[in-house]
């Protein structure tokens, strides 16, 4: 079959099963209601992310993690559908991934590898398996902080972000727990101990979104190493890293407290800066109120897909479901909108910020503020449509 009669099935499928949920009577609802929605906004995976071209990135790793996690509640194979056609546009022959280049060490590119391994579990291809083992080749040889922290990337060099500890830690949890490498679990939790213990600020009880070893990047505090401020979204990567890592451990693995410990250190940061009225969490989290700040859409799914995972796997205490429940309910009330096609759109997502590069990015409240705003950013999306599958999971 070819891919414009793929794309046009795929449509009649989403059609048939958006009006035979179409009740919020259904458990997944709005995760099957978002779904839909992306689905139909790209027809084909690969345009996720606003692509014009077809490119190997987190985002699209993100958006079919949640698509086979939706696919694993409801066994609506639409979204198992979604994914192999992407999977088969990527993973070429001998595990070959198309656009992918093991030797930019960019940690960025090992977060599609979780889905791969779910993919892979379905359906058993052995071309997903020899691509699997070229992203674990990465991580063997990937470069390091003298501690053993990943770099974030080769052209990052030194440097540790929060958004890695998502993009890399869980692939290799996932990886230990399905092909038997339990030496992996320990390399993951000291990742985790690592940024807990360079990039904690006592002050706030929040996460600095960068550290640089070397002191040589022009954002990294001459003394500490440290970026200058704060970012959701690198809050929600790093919450969403905690809790996905650690649910692949064994439950009597001796590094499991450890991240249990950061997990509940981090939840008490987080919750300090939740809105008590809207539940969300603004771009710049720990100053609300200050001109030009805003709420903004993919760090609050995130850290309410953390808080609402973290209680339903027993790491944090049954208290912060409230909070976890109050993200929830703000997102639907303040970040969905309903559009004329019958779709839904998430609204207000941060469509990109990081440090250093050309133009500098100095990482500053002025710099955060001023990165373009979008609706239906995948990095809001996916964590939404998770968010969901854990609130229904949790009633």
């Amino acid at each position: 079959m070819n891919r414009t009669a793929v794309s046009i099935t795929l449509f009649l499928a989403i059609l048939v099963s958006a009006c035979s949920s179409g009740s919020q009577e259904n458990k997944y609802y709005w995760a099957e209601k978002m779904a839909q929605s992306d689905m139909q906004r790209n027809p084909e995976a690969w345009m996720i992310d606003f692509r014009k071209t077809p490119k190997w990135e987190y985002t699209h790793g993100l958006m079919m993690t949640s698509m086979m996690e939706l696919y694993s509640k409801t066994g609506n194979e639409i979204y198992l559908n979604y994914v192999q056609e992407f999977a088969d546009k990527f993973i070429l022959e001998n595990g070959e991934i198309l656009t992918y280049k093991l030797t930019d060490y960019n940690i960025d590119r090992i977060n599609p590898g979780k889905f791969m391994i779910d993919l892979y579990q379905v359906t058993g291809d052995p071309n997903l398996l020899a691509g699997i083992e070229k992203l674990r080749e990465q991580m063997r040889h990937h470069p390091r902080t003298s501690e053993g922290g990943f770099w974030h990337k080769k052209v990052y060099p030194y440097q540790m972000w929060l958004d890695g500890l998502y993009m890399g830690a869980p692939f290799l949890a996932q990886y230990a727990h399905y092909f038997d490498e339990p030496e992996i679990f320990a390399d993951v939790a000291h990742q985790f101990s690592l940024v807990d213990k360079n990039m904690y600020d006592e002050a706030t009880g929040l996460y600095h979104h960068a550290w640089d070893e070397k002191r040589e990047q022009r954002w990294a505090d001459p003394v500490t190493g440290l970026s200058p401020g704060f970012w959701g979204r690198s809050l929600g990567w790093f919450a969403m890293g905690l809790v996905d890592a650690a649910s692949w451990f064994p439950t009597n693995h001796p590094d499991l407290k450890e991240m249990v410990r950061i997990i509940n250190k981090l939840a008490e940061g987080a919750i300090k800066y939740q809105n008590p009225e809207t539940g969300l969490w603004s771009q710049v989290p720990e100053q609300p109120g200050r001109e030009g700040n805003y709420e903004e859409a993919t760090a609050s799914a995130m850290l309410t897909y953390f808080l609402l995972k973290g209680v339903r796997l027993g790491y944090l205490d049954n208290k912060y479901l409230a909070y976890g429940k109050k993200g929830y309910q703000g997102i639907l009330d303040h970040l969905i909108r309903e559009d004329a096609d019958g779709t839904i759109s998430l609204e207000s997502c941060c469509e990109v910020a990081g440090l250093g590069g050309n133009p500098f990015r100095d990482g500053s409240y002025e710099y955060y503020i001023s990165e373009p705003v979008r609706d239906n950013d995948p990095k809001g999306v996916g964590p939404f449509i998770l968010a969901s599958i854990e609130m229904a999971e949790l009633r």
